[in-house]
């Protein structure tokens, strides 16, 4: 016989006598655990990224009979993964936050005037109505009846790379691409799906393109294919439009051995674009270095830590490679075996010496490696569980943005704080995640945030530094 007892209200145990008896309830009232996205809030008044990105979308819906624009329903779908809801159902009960509907846009936060009587307290769409928005974008929006809200994929890519040259007051004199290559695991039948040998599973291979903090691309790709396979289409239109913002700015190209392509290459040469790009090794590179690697050895034996020694020298493949070109080789010896690397560049001795070439410029490239994992794993940029890639596509775009929300909100708003460097997922728990009481007024939307909250500080920095008086930070 089933148990007698109140599953709203829960008694905890083991206090021991005399004491308080701890009893705990889902009774509070309107309580958002979201109290810190009033920063995101900030962060996009401050740069209209959710604004211009819903502007991506093209939407043939009838204007009198919806009641939740695009607008809302990319704020939502944004704010909701930046927060750390990565799936449509979350938002079933999401939709009842009045927080939430007040910074996605919405004048009736509560939902008290909905059209509906069974929507009425719900101020936000529903799963059914963000999978419809997803979905159009694998259908003809024009004339299917019920997904009627398409894309722009050439407005969303130009978007990510006008955010780069708009953070910036003066012209940078130097912007390094980072280029990189990763897997992202299918568990379905998704559409374009492929084993991938190196990683060992179904996945889709998509291509970054980072320039430091700021995402440029995120294209979704087969995992058939060359790492570089359609990386120089992505580098000539983001080069194209950063020199018509800067046209005397130096670019450079970096990326490891995946992206060490001959038309790449040949492409960067041909339109004053640097690049250095990893080199895989092989016989003839190793026979190179044959005597800085003995001299390292001798050098590790001795000291009993790792020892390198730098070679430059020039190297053309036998059929590949239409030139030959400069090659840094990087001789090194761990305690028991050797580590021999190479780098390929158009960069000449007298610009950088191969030392600061491989140790400062080469190795910096690893700090892209962070972003990815930031944006794949707090992000949820592998929730790629859709049949069409397109529609696919679309939830990497939409993990993209709010990624670059998140990281402008570290550029602005946590400058000069101790959270200047965190991670994505620290700040969503240190910043995001706080206890709030919201009362809805006639005139205010009240939002009470914890008053133990132990990163008080820090959270007033941020909402100072985010006003609209402050200049972006170098």
């Amino acid at each position: 016989m089933e148990t007698d007892c109140n599953r709203e209200q829960l008694e905890l145990q083991g206090f021991g006598e005399g004491r308080r008896r701890v009893v705990a309830n889902f009774q509070g009232g309107t309580i958002s655990s979201d109290g810190g996205v009033i920063l995101l809030a900030e962060t996009e008044r401050r740069r209209g990224i959710i604004e211009r990105f819903a502007n991506c979308f093209v939407d043939h819906r009838d204007p009198e009979a919806i009641e939740h624009p695009v607008a809302d329903l990319v704020a939502q779908r944004v704010y909701g993964l930046a927060l750390g809801y990565e799936d449509l159902n979350d938002h079933d009960e999401l939709r009842l936050d009045p927080l939430l509907a007040t910074v996605v846009g919405k004048a009736d936060p509560t939902g008290s005037a909905r059209r509906c009587a069974r929507d009425r307290g719900k101020a936000l769409a529903g799963k059914s109505t963000l999978n419809r928005l997803e979905g159009g974008v694998g259908t003809d929006p024009a004339t299917d009846t019920y997904k009627r809200v398409g894309i722009n994929e050439a407005a969303v890519q130009e978007l990510l790379v006008q955010l780069l040259v708009e953070a910036f007051d003066d012209a940078p004199d130097e912007v390094v691409l980072d280029l990189d290559a990763t897997d992202n695991p299918l568990h379905g039948q998704q559409e374009g799906r492929f084993f991938h040998g190196y990683y060992g599973c179904y996945c889709y291979l998509p291509l970054y393109i980072f320039c430091g903090q700021h995402l440029l691309c995120a294209k979704l790709r087969r995992s058939n294919i060359d790492a570089c396979a359609g990386a120089l289409d992505q580098v000539d239109r983001i080069v194209e439009q950063i020199r018509q913002r800067w046209p005397q700015v130096q670019i450079i190209v970096r990326g490891d051995s995946g992206f060490a392509r001959d038309e790449l290459m040949s492409w960067c040469e041909a339109n004053g674009v640097h690049y250095v790009l990893g080199l895989a090794r092989n016989a003839r590179l190793v026979r190179e270095i044959e005597r800085q690697l003995a001299q390292a050895k001798k050098r590790s034996e001795i000291s009993g830590g790792p020892e390198r020694m730098f070679k430059d020298f020039t190297y053309r493949t036998r059929d590949s490679w239409s030139k030959t070109r400069r090659v840094v080789g990087k001789a090194e010896h761990l305690p028991g075996r050797s580590n021999p690397r190479f780098v390929v560049t158009s960069l000449s001795k007298q610009q950088i010496v191969a030392s600061e070439l491989y140790e400062d410029l080469y190795c910096a490239r690893g700090d892209m490696e962070n972003r990815i994992k930031e944006q794949q794993l707090a992000l949820f940029a592998d929730r790629t569980s859709a049949h069409l890639m397109a529609v696919n596509q679309l939830r990497l775009w939409f993990s993209s943005v709010a990624y670059v929300l998140m990281a402008e909100l570290r550029r602005l708003g946590l400058a000069g704080t101790a959270f200047a460097v965190a991670q994505c997922d620290t700040i969503r728990l240190k910043l995001l995640k706080i206890g709030a009481r919201i009362r809805v007024t006639s005139r205010r939307v009240w939002v009470m945030l914890s008053s133990p909250y132990p990163h008080k500080v820090v959270f007033l920095q941020a909402f100072e530094h985010l006003q609209p008086s402050r200049g972006s930070p170098a």
